[in-house]
């Protein structure tokens, strides 16, 4: 094959040439058309690094352009409406319409398969509420009995999502949308940025291994600087992050390519390489000491609600923080829990794939822990995994949140069309890339009524949701709401999948339930480390 494109190429040019010369003038335009093909004929067959294009000159070029095409022409040519990963069509179209006010609504039923193993739903009420009679706007105070500037916080909110991940017209139309809304902006660990103090929005500052924004020039943690950082008014709550889903245990990257002069002074960098947050804090090191920087956090902003994020891992690390609770008598005002099926710009594929909890579990778990410590009463619980919808929030309320939080929602609400090259600096709608070729085609002024929009609007249908189900209290919404299909003829509620435990049953020994006494007996407030595993090394 080589060798006959190599003749032919040869036999090509002579034509061309004896041709031009002899026929017409025309004829040497056509070979400069034809040149570059020639010429890269010629370099596929004699480089050495690609042996499909050295035994398939030019040929095997397409092959590139078929891997560059197939994501796309699978989104709008192959995948269905409920196959498309990691958010199918049916979910995409909703935020975007909700975005846009358009209409939302669903002709001649569903195109789910309700008989299908895992399909979710709840059950409405013979006796429904008129929703119109109902909050139209829920809100939840988040401020335990140490916090002096408790928060009132939308059910609905922008979880974490750092400038430099993002663009800076979408950081500011994501504020803006919160600035309209009345909603919480988390900023992510990339620390806070002009464009996240432009709208006025209420921001969620999240502290992250790179203590960006709070970070001192050996890499560790800053008072002085965090104090700066939130003394914005905007600031109204601070999040420690220990872990994230798409990534946990990893720490957060940026890679080198987003790195602008821009975002290496605001997170104080250097440019010129990727950003790895190290995979642990250094400002802790033990469940105890974890609490006690939570009280510093805590007294360094006046007063301001104090939590933390994370992924769920080793179940006994959760129990060990909760003994540490106990013991010190230190609390924090809320707690983020991450699945592991979480979003992010980028992360090793193992990392996305294989580690981590998801958020169902994970938050069922911890919601049960709390109680059995009988701590659940002082903190409150925002979940995150994929949360597009009024049902995926009334789903996660059920199994213990008090908020939700949703990242790749407000992103499509900004035009995110899941082109799937957030780690490329290509985002072709200027959502997460730092190019301003693309980022241009971002309009600020029309994004954020479009995610303040879907906010409303989602809302708007959760509210509906507890108004079928006759709830006019969102403390009445509980895991027997929720139902799943196991088997074809089967189903069963969320509390018998997830079943609850006794309010301060983790207190006593005695007390114990027998599959909680395991992962109770490894946790200690002192360490991370499972205490037999600490024995064993000692």
């Amino acid at each position: 094959m080589r060798n006959s494109l190599l003749f032919g190429s040869i036999v090509v040019i002579l034509v061309l040439l004896v041709g031009g010369y002899i026929i017409h003038q025309w004829m040497w335009w056509l070979i400069l058309a034809l040149l570059p093909f020639i010429l890269a004929i010629f370099y596929d067959a004699f480089q050495t690094e690609h042996s499909l294009m050295r035994n398939f000159p030019l040929v095997a070029r397409s092959r590139w352009i078929a891997e560059w095409m197939r994501p796309k022409i699978h989104q709008y040519f192959v995948e269905t409406d409920t196959e498309g990963t990691p958010i199918s069509r049916i979910f995409r179209s909703i935020v975007y319409q909700r975005s846009k006010n358009v209409l939302d609504t669903s002709p001649f039923g569903t195109l789910l398969n309700v008989y299908e193993e895992g399909h979710e739903w709840m059950n409405h009420s013979i006796a429904p509420l008129d929703h119109h009679d109902q909050e139209a706007d829920p809100r939840i105070i988040i401020g335990g009995p140490d916090c002096k500037q408790p928060y009132s916080c939308s059910i609905f909110n922008i979880s974490a999502m750092s400038f430099g991940s993002l663009s800076q017209n979408a950081i500011m139309a994501l504020n803006g949308g919160a600035q309209i809304g009345k909603f919480a902006h988390n900023t992510g660990e990339g620390g806070i940025s002009p464009y996240h103090l432009e709208n006025e929005g209420d921001l969620i500052y999240q502290i992250g291994t790179g203590y960006f924004g709070a970070r001192a020039m050996d890499g560790g943690f800053s008072a002085e600087n965090f104090k700066n950082t939130i003394s914005s008014p905007s600031v109204k709550m601070i999040e420690l992050k220990l872990s994230q889903g798409a990534k946990p245990g990893h720490g957060g990257i940026l890679p080198a390519k987003k790195v602008t002069a821009e975002i290496a002074r605001i997170r104080n960098i250097e440019m010129g390489q990727d950003v790895i947050s190290p995979p642990y804090h250094k400002a802790f090191s033990t469940p105890t000491s974890l609490l006690e920087f939570i009280k510093e956090l805590r007294d360094l902003s006046g007063g301001k609600p104090i939590g933390f994020k994370l992924c769920l891992g080793e179940k006994s690390e959760f129990l060990a923080i909760c003994k540490a609770m106990k013991k010190t008598g230190i609390k924090p005002d809320f707690i983020a829990v991450d699945g592991a099926e979480g979003g992010t710009g980028a992360a090793p594929l193992e990392f996305s794939n294989s580690v981590g909890t998801p958020y169902k579990e994970a938050l069922a778990y911890v919601f049960n822990a709390l109680v059995g410590f009988d701590l659940q009463q002082d903190i409150k619980i925002i979940a995150a995994g994929k949360i597009l919808t009024g049902f995926h929030m009334f789903k996660a309320m059920a199994l213990g949140a008090d908020i939700c939080y949703s990242a790749r929602g407000m992103m499509l609400a900004l035009g995110c069309i899941q082109a799937l090259e957030c780690n490329k600096n290509t985002c072709p709608v200027g959502v997460a890339t730092q190019n301003p070729k693309y980022t241009k085609g971002l309009v600020v002024t029309d994004k954020k009524h479009r995610v303040a929009n879907y906010h409303k609007e989602t809302v708007m249908s959760f509210v509906e949701l507890i108004s079928a189900a006759g709830i006019s209290d969102l403390k009445e919404i509980d895991r027997s709401k929720v139902f799943r299909r196991i088997e074809m003829n089967k189903t069963q509620r969320y509390d018998e999948i997830y079943p609850y435990i006794t309010k301060g049953c983790l207190l006593e020994e005695d007390t114990i339930p027998g599959d909680w006494q395991a992962e109770m007996t490894k946790a200690s407030p002192d360490s991370f480390r499972p205490r037999f595993l600490e024995a064993f090394e000692n």
